[in-house]
């Protein structure tokens, strides 16, 4: 075990680590299964989850710097007689304290360890084939979530997800901290992608709000998946840890398990969550469904919101625009709102006979479920016009914002920028025109921010 306190940033050390209470009950079966994957494919998954992990609080978004950095990084599976245990070599000192790993960072360890093990040995292979229905896809999410005990049946429903972005000011920060705090004097609970910035914030202000409530059963829930955890380890807070196995699954956890849903200034990934969202609720068959969804900044941060209910309304028209408010500078109000909106949820799931911790009666169509791998070719076939109807559109622009969040932090994404250069978006003049001003803002206000380095785009907008 490490034993210097003061070990500097990018110090490795060697350590083996007991599940404790996360992994006590395992059986001789479960062991083998995740003993198993040292020697399969899934090895260099649960390598690179397992270092963002161990990352955790440590400055930067560069997941190529901290791949790199760690390049020797090595974790194994010990078979013991009570279970299993993890040995580490050239691990992120930062990751320990006094020579002991730090507790939130040992269980959100083994929740990688839980979730590569179940979603791509039992789930995956088990079926055979990956599930391409509507319901069995869903059904498959339900069973992600119900192993990692995130879903809670005999709640009251509290769960506000908050989207956001990684890379924002200090007052942006600040304003979603105290919009945490005005949440968790409520007794609301908070759940985002688990990195750091839009989604540190609101956890931070809630753990003030919920101790002066007396509340000792706060919920800090961080959603993720592996291609984006090494760029958004999870923050500190996040007591709470579930991998997802892609994006558009993360997504739908997202918003099944939503009461009400709150959105801070943010980059593409921002973009990409509101369109993937709205796609949604734009459909006619979610018509009588509520949820909650707020927009809301500072006041230094009013024009954000402005540019993207001038880009939602531009794209997807006017008719989506119904489907949330923005609160521009009122913690306090977005809070209230955000309760009375969560008691609307509760009156429709008791008439409708719904769950209160899985939204199962809202319909997700099929083009926001299947898997979208943002390769050049299929970045260059999709098209954004104005004879789609509103959900394709939608969906097509999720992806295209999608395919620029893969190409800036994620592995493979970079990887296939800089073998063949920027990704091709194509689609009518008007559309690309209005892609290519928001993005250019993205990158203009330091949204599109990663690591230190000048921002170069990996995509590029040809206007027809």
């Amino acid at each position: 075990m490490p034993t210097d306190p003061q070990l500097p940033q990018y110090t490795k050390v060697d350590a083996s680590i007991a599940p404790g209470d996360v992994m006590s009950l395992l059986s001789p079966f479960e062991v083998d299964q995740m003993m198993s994957i040292e020697n399969s494919e899934l090895y260099p998954l649960f390598r690179r989850c397992a270092l963002a992990v161990l990352n955790s609080g440590a400055l930067g978004d560069d997941a190529q710097h901290l791949l790199k950095t760690y390049h020797d990084f090595k974790i194994e599976i010990i078979q013991q007689s009570r279970g299993i245990k993890l040995a580490l070599s050239n691990a992120p000192a930062i990751a320990f304290v006094d020579g002991q790993i730090i507790q939130g960072i040992r269980e959100h360890l083994f929740s990688v360890l839980r979730d590569v093990s179940y979603i791509y040995q039992r789930l995956q292979k088990s079926d055979g084939t990956q599930p391409v229905s509507g319901n069995a896809i869903t059904d498959k999410i339900f069973k992600i979530l119900r192993h990692a005990q995130l879903l809670q049946p005999n709640t009251t429903p509290s769960l506000v997800i908050c989207w956001g972005g990684h890379s924002i000011s200090r007052t942006e920060y600040d304003y979603t901290k105290q919009v945490g705090y005005e949440l968790g004097l409520r007794g609301l609970n908070i759940g985002t992608g688990c990195g750091p910035g839009a989604m540190k914030g609101p956890m931070k202000g809630a753990t003030i709000g919920h101790a002066k409530q007396h509340i000792r059963t706060g919920r800090y829930i961080g959603l993720t998946e592996p291609d984006i955890i090494a760029a958004e380890p999870p923050n500190p807070i996040v007591n709470e840890l579930v991998i997802l196995p892609d994006i558009e699954k993360r997504l739908e956890a997202f918003v099944r398990t939503a009461h009400g849903i709150i959105v801070f200034p943010g980059g593409v990934g921002t973009a990409e969550e509101i369109l993937y969202l709205l796609g949604i609720l734009s459909d006619p068959i979610n018509s009588h469904i509520p949820f909650p969804l707020i927009f809301t900044a500072p006041k230094s941060s009013a024009d954000y919101f402005e540019k993207i209910d001038q880009f939602i309304l531009k794209t997807l028209g006017p008719s989506a625009q119904k489907y949330y408010e923005i609160i521009i500078d009122n913690p306090s109000e977005v809070a209230r709102r955000m309760k009375r909106g969560i008691e609307e949820v509760i009156s429709f799931r008791r008439d409708y006979k719904d769950s209160f911790y899985f939204n199962w009666l809202l319909k997700i169509p099929n083009e926001f479920q299947s898997p979208f791998d943002p390769t050049h070719e299929s970045m260059a076939k999709l098209s954004i016009s104005k004879d789609q109807t509103i959900q394709i559109r939608a969906a097509n622009l999720r992806r295209i914002f999608s395919g620029v969040v893969a190409g800036n932090v994620k592995a493979k994404g970079i990887k296939r920028i800089e073998e063949q250069g920027p990704y091709k978006i194509h689609g009518d003049k008007d559309y690309m025109l209005l892609i290519d001003t928001l993005l250019q803002d993205f990158i203009e206000q330091g949204r599109m921010k990663i690591g230190e380095k000048a921002y170069k785009p990996c995509y590029e907008v040809v206007k027809k």
